[in-house]
């Protein structure tokens, strides 16, 4: 559900009419809703109300300082992976004890920052990483809670790109070598065990992915606490997906996936911890481009826009499918046509749709890419040198601009061209 719909023939985010920011603040922009982002953090935070459950939110999924601090006045923690999303997470006002820090390349420094920070838990991926965890630690005098992210070998995700716990992927620790880890790791004098970690991909549109890795994580708890482990948090992850318009899609709702934590986790008397990302930002947020040209090809017909691959990245990326609106509402019986979607940027890859049917368009119209509002602003770049796009978040009947267009000068400001070459 979003607060994304059409009013007196114009599409709204919440009461504001995108017309209206579009004149404002010009095109391409991504548009984002507040009434949603926190209904999607109570809805997540409810099917799980009694378990005393950590949800920390995904931060890079999006990392717009002020989305993380809607989410952080609704309680959520953060889960970070890097330095960078740790200031963050704690610029928006995450306290460090809802911090978890994840990721196969946490450097020293970013790990020193962590402990100086006091973080909840480090979800470690490595042997080499649980060797560097321990020295930084001990230089500090401190102990390091720790969880294994383990790799159940468990298929899952909406994308090749996007499945991350099968035995061949980068992420998480052997299956087969989990216990010795955990072995060692109990006489690091730098490491505290405190749980373990899974999460098996992204975009996950049925449960029994979930339903697998969980249970072999329930048993893998029974094993370590026989093994003389005190695990006292079990950390899900995250992954499940949400609905971008395609056909024949429909992801479990929040409620289906506790109610099947629930009979899996609650009797290990765990403290359960969270990483959902797309599933509370997707739908709060849109990308808002103009039509540039209707360009006939041999036996295509192109709708040029001003947004880019570089602005939204994950057709290109993952063929991903996202909904398109016009802003203007189409009437009834109006004249429609199959476009294929592209931006301006220099790739034949830039392409946000095939054969898309929208009701004509014409050059100066506005679109509305849904379902933008995870993996969008994240991901994008200056390449072609194209100026990173304006954030807006939009509450009732007003709006902010939370990250502004750059100018040339700020796009070039890190950059020197050296004395011997001249002006």
């Amino acid at each position: 559900m979003h607060h994304f719909a059409y009013k007196n023939g114009v599409l709204h985010g919440e009461d504001l009419s995108i017309e209206t920011i579009a004149a404002e603040v010009g095109t391409p922009f991504y548009c984002y809703s507040e009434a949603t982002l926190r209904r999607h953090a109570r809805v997540f935070e409810s099917a799980f109300a009694g378990l005393g459950a950590l949800t920390a939110y995904s931060v890079k999924a999006n990392s717009n300082l002020a989305v993380i601090r809607v989410l952080a006045s609704e309680g959520l923690g953060a889960d970070v992976v890097s330095g960078g999303e740790l200031c963050r997470a704690r610029a928006a006002g995450i306290p460090s004890e809802k911090i978890v820090f994840s990721g196969v390349g946490k450097t020293r420094e970013e790990m020193g920052l962590a402990l100086d920070e006091g973080i909840y838990q480090f979800n470690v991926e490595s042997e080499p990483e649980l060797d560097a965890l321990n020295e930084v630690a001990l230089s500090k005098g401190v102990r390091a809670p720790l969880a294994f992210r383990v790799n159940p070998d468990v298929k899952a995700g909406g994308h090749e790109k996007i499945s991350t716990g099968r035995a061949e992927d980068k992420f998480g620790v052997p299956w087969a070598r989990a216990r010795d880890l955990y072995a060692r790791a109990r006489s690091m004098p730098g490491i505290a065990v405190k749980g373990v970690d899974v999460h098996i991909g992204s975009q996950i549109a049925e449960l029994a992915p979930f339903e697998a890795a969980f249970g072999k994580v329930a048993e893998l708890v029974g094993i370590l606490r026989a093994d003389g482990c005190t695990i006292e948090r079990l950390d899900l992850g995250g992954g499940l997906g949400i609905s971008y318009g395609e056909s024949g899609v429909d992801p479990p709702h929040p409620d289906d996936y506790a109610r099947l934590i629930r009979a899996i986790a609650a009797p290990l008397g765990l403290r359960l911890i969270f990483e959902p990302g797309r599933m509370v930002v997707g739908n709060a947020g849109i990308l808002v481009a103009r039509v540039l040209y209707d360009k006939p090809g041999g036996s295509r017909r192109f709708l040029v826009i001003d947004a880019g691959m570089n602005d939204l990245i994950r057709p290109a990326l993952y063929n991903a499918h996202h909904a398109v609106l016009p802003v203007r509402e189409p009437g009834p019986g109006g004249a429609e046509a199959a476009y294929d979607i592209v931006g301006p940027v220099c790739e034949s890859s830039d392409r946000f749709a095939s054969a898309r049917t929208l009701p004509a368009m014409v050059e100066g119209a506005l679109l509305a890419i849904m379902s933008a509002g995870a993996y969008g602003a994240v991901q994008a770049s200056q390449y072609n040198t194209r100026a990173l796009i304006p954030e807006v978040l939009v509450s009732g009947g007003r709006y902010a601009i939370i990250r502004r267009r750059p100018s040339f000068e700020e796009m070039t400001g890190l950059e020197a061209v050296p004395d011997w070459l001249g002006c």
